[in-house]
């Protein structure tokens, strides 16, 4: 961990912060199944680290990330430094593997050393190229303080005279051309040893008439072939070439171990000292270039993303106006119905009924979506939000239950809906969607009840998004058993339907209708009255 006077990070304000952050304080729990059954993995896809080590409940770090990604929006340049960057980042960290890999099998890769040094100079001065011009300018604490760092960095004495010392070595390691190699031989002409006689920095010329005719030359010297070395023809078999590679890789090691073998040291003692920083920096670019990434997508297509009031986490708020689903409305050709939707003091959570297709899961998603971008520190998929952090978000997604009633899933489902609750706090959100669809109706009315009645009382916001709607007779009962143990109190939504059964993707507040559900279902498969009787 760096010294708190040289931290610096893109993502949290102070070292502080950070390393409240690695121990896990203020990080919510939020799995990756979660954000796997949200959408949040499509949008945001990852390779240098896991979605879920971004996740925050510090109020001052999501305001700093929304700083940083602000300035990222309003400033191509900078989404493309950090683009151009990244993947020379990713290159030092595979160098550092093969290089453990290489060391495990007995060897010593010097030349490493040189190309990891060559790699993180390419990279400040990308960096300082990029930032210089715009030193004045930035806004962001994260790049005004990448800025100074950087040019700070570049400038001083001790790394130019790096880069001079680098710059002589690099020329005598890379001027490296060919090797000329000898080999004794037994009376049989059997090789007993081999070994590098000297280093070029000319190829050796191919011994071929038609070569030699181009050349205008029938001489052999020193640098012409006589005949090639038979591991290395087209037909000979991968182990003997790797045989021969691994061979001279070994003999270069050693020609090369005495002009490079100090740069070890140095890149010890100078380069992680100084610049490791660029490599602990890999996640958070990356994760920043994904993020900056689907915003310009979601903006091309025309769809907001608001910052945020980040509200104190007592104060349990979620009030957005025109919320939708960010992975649906960048799969979809058509506009996506916004909605909006609140928490409030009469309805902390929700029963979501409607017909099939109706959009209930595409909102129960955007609800997740949008507490997930708001503690990663990103706009939020709405007009305007209004958002206090949580401590968990908490999924149930089964896959597949309503296809048949299955007594064993049921009993699976039920367990993982007590593990849940288990785990929950009055701080968490419960994302439920169509869950106890493996059973009947009125045993799973029952145990919805039973269940929506201990997370009200716990004081848990969510949806409950469910086939279910008889399930709404039940709320005056779970709302009073709810307020005996000071819980909060149950709501219900309705996927609403226009005429002839169309689907609006409307969300409204209000109490369900179960007859016109079963209606739509009947006539969409001509089994009303009037069909039958045709």
């Amino acid at each position: 961990m760096q010294q708190d006077s040289l931290f610096i990070s893109l993502l949290y304000p102070n070292a502080a912060s950070y390393r409240r952050h690695k121990d896990a304080e203020n990080r919510p729990r939020i799995s990756m199944q979660s954000c796997e059954e949200l959408g949040l993995s499509t949008l945001l896809s990852l390779k240098s680290s896991r979605l879920t080590d971004f996740f925050t409940m510090d109020e001052d770090v999501i305001v700093y990330r929304k700083q940083t990604l602000d300035e990222l929006s309003a400033r191509p340049e900078l989404s493309e430094l950090l683009r151009e960057v990244q993947p020379c980042l990713e290159d030092i960290l595979e160098l550092r593997r093969l290089d453990r890999e290489h060391d495990s099998d007995g060897g010593s890769s010097y030349l490493y050393s040189i190309t990891e040094i060559e790699l993180y100079a390419r990279c400040v001065k990308t960096l300082h190229e990029g930032l210089l011009p715009l030193r004045d300018s930035l806004a962001s604490p994260a790049f005004q303080r990448l800025c100074l760092v950087i040019s700070e960095f570049a400038e001083s004495e001790k790394y130019r005279a790096l880069m001079k010392d680098l710059s002589a070595l690099t020329e005598h390691v890379h001027e490296v051309r060919s090797i000329t190699v000898g080999v004794n031989l037994d009376a049989q002409y059997r090789p007993t040893e081999a070994g590098v006689i000297s280093v070029n920095a000319d190829p050796f010329k191919s011994g071929k008439t038609l070569d030699k005719i181009l050349r205008l030359s029938f001489k052999n010297d020193a640098m012409t072939c006589i005949a090639p070395l038979t591991p290395f023809g087209h037909a000979d078999s991968e182990n003997r070439q790797a045989a021969l590679t691994g061979a001279f890789r070994t003999a270069m090691n050693d020609v090369f171990k005495s002009s490079v073998k100090g740069w070890r040291k140095i890149v010890s003692e100078y380069v992680l000292e100084n610049s490791d920083f660029l490599l602990r920096l890999l996640p958070e670019i990356e994760f920043l270039n994904r993020a900056a990434s689907l915003m310009r997508r979601l903006g091309e297509k025309g769809y907001p993303l608001c910052t945020p009031e980040v509200r104190p986490i007592a104060e349990k708020a979620f009030d957005t106006t025109a919320l939708y689903n960010p992975d649906v409305a960048l799969r979809i050709d058509t506009a996506i119905v916004p909605n909006d939707l609140t928490f409030d003091k009469n309805a902390r959570f929700y029963v979501l009924s409607g017909p099939n297709r109706g959009g209930k899961s595409v909102v129960t998603c955007a609800v997740g979506l949008a507490q997930c971008l708001c503690q990663l520190g990103l706009g939020v998929p709405a007009e305007r939000a209004v958002i206090s952090p949580i401590d968990a978000i908490f999924t149930h997604f089964p896959e597949g239950a309503e296809d048949t009633i299955d007594k064993g899933r049921l009993g699976e489902e039920c367990a993982r809906l007590r593990e849940i609750f288990d785990n929950s706090t009055p701080d968490s959100m419960i994302l439920l969607d169509e869950s106890l669809s493996s059973t009947g109706s009125y045993e799973a009315s029952f145990i919805a009840a039973e269940i929506l009645s201990g997370f009200a009382a716990r004081g848990c916001r969510g949806i409950f998004s469910t086939h279910l709607h008889e399930l709404a007779a039940s709320i005056d009962e779970i709302n009073r058993r709810s307020a005996e143990k000071g819980g909060i109190a149950v709501d219900t939504l309705v996927a609403d339907i226009e005429e002839e059964g169309k689907r609006s993707f409307r969300i409204k507040r209000r109490k369900p209708d179960g007859k016109s559900y079963a209606r739509d279902i009947a006539r969409r498969y001509g089994l009303d009255f009037e069909e039958l009787t045709k």
